[in-house]
């Protein structure tokens, strides 16, 4: 009797890119392959119980505090070199927990959304300790030297020239499938605008800004001086999507709720309905996460791409900009500006939301869901000649 797919999903809490493509993939599987079992698990919190959060912290405050050593030492290690490959031998898990859980779930393939959790899948099959396959999927439009790992048996990226930058890595190319980055299903549907913003009591004629920092709520500040401004021509509503950052939602309610600008504010902090969000808003303002800028590409919507950070955000930003689809803004200055000229200039968000249907990824789940089951149906072991041979180096 065949055995029923079982998947295991490996996911990280750090920024919510990760788990988002972990739930996009689980609800494709529900709602497409009912006979598939998938199972999420949170690959920091399974290996570091204690320590995860203390970690999810520290991390945090690492990219907000000083982005350019962040961004210093993403680019010193994009590439395979003696500074990156020291970082991946530095095992940052528990090869007993890991092992614990491949013998409890007992899956059938191991996909990890998370770089963390290649690497550890990736070290048990090099040490002979499994030999369950295991499939990437990266979570932005972009490539490290991180995400690649010998013991990977496919690679399942956003765009054609992430699967181009990763032919560098000496990746066999059918191992590198382009799916774009999977999606949640309410993200890939199409919406009546005037419907939806009678539902959340906003106009239906105002010019509709929304305005995310990604689960954390990393922006929001700096609009402060944007709509106490006398410059904006027309009143324009802005919804603020402040995550899990209650410090942030309460100070934007104070300083900017009720009649204390001419515009429309409505402050809100982490909703399961962003899908709506977008679907009503003209325009995001937002950090360039590769989950969030899927989303709006999906749904057709207009990119203002505010501060991003060096590394993977300033690289999806490039590559959003490139496709006609965003804007790049460095600064509160240039922000304030930059908002100006787009509210007043309709040509301007029409161009930009006709490149964003123009350049659609195929961002739907099953896209992902299907490559994945066809890597356990069609397995050929990574750990081959070339493959073999890289992980010796």
């Amino acid at each position: 009797m065949k055995r029923r797919d079982k998947l295991l999903i490996l996911t990280g809490s750090l920024g919510d890119g990760h788990n988002k493509a972990a739930q996009a993939i689980l609800e494709a599987a529900r709602f497409y392959k009912p006979d598939v079992d998938v199972k999420v698990v949170d690959f920091l919190e399974w290996t570091h119980p204690y320590l995860h959060s203390v970690g999810k912290y520290c991390y945090m405050q690492w990219v907000k505090s000083l982005p350019s050593v962040y961004g210093y030492l993403y680019r010193k290690t994009r590439e395979d070199n003696t500074l990156s490959h020291m970082f991946k031998k530095m095992k940052s898990f528990s090869t007993d927990r890991m092992l614990e859980l491949l013998q409890e779930e007992e899956p059938t393939e191991v996909v990890c959304t998370f770089p963390g959790a290649a690497a550890a899948m990736s070290y048990l099959k090099c040490n002979g300790l499994t030999t369950v396959p295991t499939v990437t999927v990266m979570t932005d439009y972009t490539d490290h030297s991180y995400w690649v790992h010998p013991g990977t048996d496919r690679y399942l990226v956003g765009a054609e020239h992430v699967k181009q930058s990763l032919l560098r890595y000496r990746i066999p190319e059918q191992r590198i499938i382009v799916t774009g980055i999977p999606i949640r299903m309410p993200f890939t549907q199409t919406y009546d605008r005037n419907e939806l913003r009678d539902k959340h009591g906003l106009h239906r004629d105002m010019p509709t800004v929304l305005v995310m920092g990604g689960g954390h709520g990393l922006i929001g500040k700096q609009f402060k001086s944007v709509l106490q401004s006398d410059d904006l021509a027309v009143p324009v509503q802005f919804v603020f999507v402040c995550g899990r950052n209650e410090k942030l939602k309460q100070q934007l309610e104070e300083e900017l709720g009720g009649e204390k600008t001419r515009h429309r504010v409505m402050v809100t902090g982490f909703v399961d309905h962003v899908h709506e969000l977008m679907a009503l808003s003209d325009l995001i303002v937002t950090k360039p996460g590769g989950l969030t800028v899927s989303e709006a590409l999906a749904l057709e919507l207009p990119m203002m791409l505010y501060k991003p950070i060096p590394g993977q955000e300033q690289d999806n930003a490039a590559f959003l900009v490139g496709l006609g689809a965003a804007i790049e803004v460095k600064n509160a200055v240039e922000l304030k500006r930059q908002l100006l000229e787009v509210i007043a200039n309709q040509s301007l968000l029409v161009r930009l939301k006709k490149n964003a249907k123009l350049s659609q990824q195929n961002q739907d789940a099953l896209h992902t869901l299907n490559a994945i089951l066809d890597t356990h149906h069609h397995f050929i072991p990574a750990l081959d000649g070339l493959q073999l041979a890289y992980a010796n180096v």
